[in-house]
């Protein structure tokens, strides 16, 4: 027996139960011509955030809050680890932004979506921020490579902040989308809008463009559900457009759920419900792709809000 049995690589030796399958497990690094189920892509950026960010190390934090899950869903009876239905997420590591130019910064994000995208690896793509300012960059790639685009956009913010103030930040993907004609605002599905967190301009200009708003008063009607909205957002896309694109960005959620959002307020949703609209969304055959955004892992607590977001990648699983 070797004197070193028990010594294993610096940072592997966890306990390890030999029934139990982690789902970080699901992980595989990319190479030409491997297959998945879904991909997914890191995009951490966060210098063009108008208030303090750390959310350049939450693609990191999420896939580390993998390690938090197993494969199994004791409510559906399935494993995602069995050897018949084995899932695998392929992981195309993470782009190397610029030092110092957002503008550059987000051509990369640009060109690496295109790529990761185009070799058809996975027919669904998780592109992991970062700040919102990235959605501009993976919206204009999703466009190239799947034609036009729906989006149904998560968050308490319209993200429609004009750029003279200060240029392409996480405050205007969806105005610089809208200018720059990717999209036409009627493409663009806002769910979970704050009261006390947007200005009357750009609510304004949400209506005036032709973008659907869904306050959390709408969201909470007790006469409809989440699922029946998600349903209606997603008719209301699918005959307008060649793909639907969601965007996740954290601080839809309620404070007390998303600690780790820099931008955190009262009156947002439950994870569950976010979980149940996500769960809706996927599906339907024309949702492809997915950002995760906005997650701030200094800021944190015990990584709560990058455990939802791991969560959400094992949902798409089930698409």
């Amino acid at each position: 027996m070797s004197t070193f049995q028990h010594i294993k690589p610096a940072g592997k030796a966890q306990f390890k139960d030999r029934y139990t399958t982690k789902a970080a497990e699901l992980l595989t690094p990319w190479e030409e011509g491997k297959k998945g189920d879904i991909a997914i892509i890191g995009a951490p950026l966060s210098k063009p955030s108008i208030s303090h960010s750390g959310a350049s190390f939450a693609p990191d934090a999420i896939r580390r809050c993998l390690n938090s899950f197993t494969t199994y869903n004791i409510e559906r009876g399935t494993d995602l680890a069995e050897v018949d239905a084995r899932k695998a997420i392929i992981d195309f590591g993470d782009i190397s932004m610029h030092p110092t130019s957002i503008e550059e910064s987000h051509q990369r994000i640009y060109e690496s979506t295109k790529a990761a995208t185009s070799t058809k690896a996975a027919p669904f793509t998780i592109i992991l921020g970062g700040d919102h300012s990235i959605t501009t960059s993976t919206v204009k790639a999703i466009k190239e490579t799947k034609g036009t685009v729906g989006i149904i956009q998560f968050d308490a913010h319209h993200d429609l902040r004009n750029t003279e103030d200060g240029g392409p930040t996480n405050g205007t993907p969806f105005r610089r989308l809208i200018e720059e004609g990717y999209i036409k605002g009627e493409q663009l599905i806002q769910i979970g809008i704050r009261n006390y967190a947007n200005a009357k301009a750009y609510h304004d200009y949400a209506i005036e463009k032709g973008v659907t708003v869904y306050t959390m008063e709408d969201v909470r009607q007790p006469n409809s559900s989440i699922t029946e909205l998600i349903q209606h957002a997603l008719s209301q896309l699918q005959d307008k457009v060649d793909t639907i694109y969601l965007s996740v960005d954290m601080d839809v959620l309620d404070q007390a759920y998303a600690p780790g959002c820099p931008a955190i307020s009262p009156g947002g949703m439950h994870p569950d419900m976010l979980t149940e609209a996500v769960q809706v969304a996927l599906k339907h055959p024309k949702v492809h792709s997915m950002d995760i955004v906005e997650i701030d892992p200094t800021l944190d607590i015990r990584d709560m809000t990058s455990r939802i977001a791991a969560s959400l990648i094992l949902e798409t699983l089930i698409k």
